[in-house]
């Protein structure tokens, strides 16, 4: 993909282009994992299910690893080209010294899921007894942690490729390597669980399978059809400096998938007083805002090389017109998805579970989930743009606040003061707040500077 796209092309063009194969590749994600659930619920075996879910956590957490070198390498890339510094998405001159980032961040995916296997393995039993596991799922958790596990570089590698091909405007390959990782788990799924008998361990098997065949995938595109990112180690060279910049920005981007675990959790414990079937309903409405949060992620993040290019260009004139773009769209999006979601909350719960007491409490925390919907979308387009410019203080900020820091204060204070009312608010509230802190952030540290320069210039 030529320059011509970031620089030139007309912005929802350019925006469009770069974005829908990320929110398709969301979509695929969506069903796989719905997919894989299914049959994993086919075995009928509630222990089995069970022992899956408690290890869930510990593929959420390589996701968050991979996100350190994807989006991390991806928001430095992306802005070396801007400055048309192309070479330096390879080799970036720093003092008599040269690295290459798109290397470091194979490799250090690579060796980041080694360390993984091997401290995870020796933890095993602990890990599991702290997820919950019991003498009825410790069997089954135990299966499916162990080859998760053994499969951690192939997993976090597969995130970080798939990031970085975007910032040289192959959105399009990035798209292919995750819907073939989930075409092949989804078809190796009910072979290895009920045709072999593996059970979870065989849905283990088929995850990591799925992920080398992506794995292979970029591999390939890299070697044969990238002209600026390279995974050859030959003559390699990195500074602490440089691997600070990748840092600065892939751990807030990978927070962002700890707080979301955290943020769950802790409404899980919040509604527990008022009954299993509370939890068991937010389960559900989980599930199905799932599909709008997904579809915003996509386009919100798969603007992230047009932003970056072009703050590195310094091309503010340009960058003001994407961000526009990117609000308006997003917000516009937000409020379909939560509308539609609004009005179907009854038919989209009933297709988990045709339980009329399940769908009568989860229909409303649906709705009132929606309720901050566009808030959320706000405070993805703010992450999004902080990433892309290598604001790493304002995007810890908002990794750590919507459903970390603020949701947990929120939570706490709307619980003891507005009972089961108060834990269903708590999100919708927790978004707002959280889109007021990213409007001032955005002010300081993005159009504050932009408009400076504009002004000196």
């Amino acid at each position: 993909m030529e320059n011509e796209l970031f620089e030139k092309a007309p912005v929802p063009k350019a925006y469009f282009t770069l974005a829908l194969p990320v929110v398709f590749s969301m979509v695929v994600s969506l069903v796989y994992n719905m997919v894989d659930t299914y049959f994993i619920a086919q075995t009928g075996n509630t222990n089995l299910v069970a022992g899956v879910s408690l290890s869930a956590p510990v593929f959420t957490l390589m996701i968050a690893l991979g996100d350190i070198f994807g989006l991390g390498g991806s928001s430095v890339i992306s802005r070396l080209f801007g400055e048309k510094k192309d070479e330096d998405g390879k080799k970036v001159p720093v003092a008599s010294d040269e690295y290459d980032i798109s290397v470091f961040c194979f490799y250090a995916a690579i060796l980041c899921g080694i360390v993984v296997t091997i401290v995870m393995m020796m933890l095993r039993e602990p890990i599991l007894y702290v997820l919950g596991a019991d003498q009825d799922t410790i069997s089954y958790a135990s299966g499916y942690f162990t080859y998760i596990v053994l499969g951690a570089p192939f997993i976090i590698l597969s995130f970080t490729p798939s990031n970085l091909l975007r910032t040289e405007g192959f959105a399009t390959a990035a798209m292919t390597g995750n819907i073939l990782g989930a075409v092949v788990n989804m078809i190796l799924d009910p072979v290895f669980i009920s045709v072999l008998g593996l059970g979870a361990a065989g849905a283990a098997i088929a995850t990591v399978i799925g992920n080398i065949f992506a794995d292979l995938f970029y591999v390939w595109f890299l070697l044969k059809k990238s002209r600026r990112l390279s995974i050859n180690p030959a003559g390699f060279h990195i500074h602490i400096a440089e691997v600070g910049q990748i840092l600065a920005i892939g751990i807030p981007a990978s927070i962002t998938n700890l707080m979301q675990s955290i943020g769950i959790a802790l409404t899980n414990r919040s509604l527990l007083p008022y009954g299993n079937d509370r939890v068991a309903a937010r389960g559900i409405v989980m599930k199905v805002n799932l599909i709008a949060v997904l579809i915003l992620v996509g386009f919100a993040f798969g603007a992230q090389p047009l932003i970056g290019y072009n703050y590195g260009a310094k091309n503010h004139a340009r960058l003001k017109e994407i961000l526009r773009f990117c609000y308006e769209f997003e917000c516009g999006a937000a409020a379909v998805l939560a509308g539609a979601l609004s009005l179907a909350a009854p038919a989209m719960i009933g297709l988990f579970m045709q339980d009329a007491s399940i769908i009568e409490i989860g229909v409303p925390m649906l709705r009132m989930q929606q309720m901050g919907m566009v808030f959320t979308a706000v405070v993805l387009v703010t992450t999004c743009t902080f990433q892309s410019a290598g604001k790493a203080v304002g995007a810890f900020l908002l990794s750590v606040s919507r459903q970390g820091v603020v949701f947990a204060a929120v939570l706490f204070i709307a619980s003891k003061t507005f009972a089961y009312s108060g834990v269903l608010m708590a999100q919708a509230v927790s978004d707002l707040l959280t889109a007021i802190l990213a409007v001032i952030l955005l002010h300081i540290l993005i159009r504050k500077p932009a408009s400076i320069s504009l002004q000196k210039g």
